[in-house]
């Protein structure tokens, strides 16, 4: 069984379909039971719905090198 920091974890991937089937059904039983998950399952839906609309747009070389920075730090 899931408990909430799997769940949440997995919500972006829950939201964009991009879970295997069972462990999108383990997701959906999970979010049956709990309210708190359920709701932030449902704002991670809302924001990925919002960012779809807005227009792509590609970042600043300078944009793109602070993020990569980020990421590499986060990483280790």
């Amino acid at each position: 069984m899931l408990n909430c920091r799997e769940v949440t974890e997995s919500a972006s991937d829950y939201v964009d379909a991009a879970l295997p089937w069972r462990a999108r059904l383990q997701v959906r039983m999970y979010l049956v039971m709990c309210r708190f998950c359920r709701e932030y399952v449902r704002q991670v839906a809302l924001v990925a719905r919002m960012l779809r609309r807005l227009p792509a747009q590609e970042p600043s070389p300078e944009v793109t090198e602070d993020l990569l920075t980020l990421f590499r730090t986060e990483r280790e």
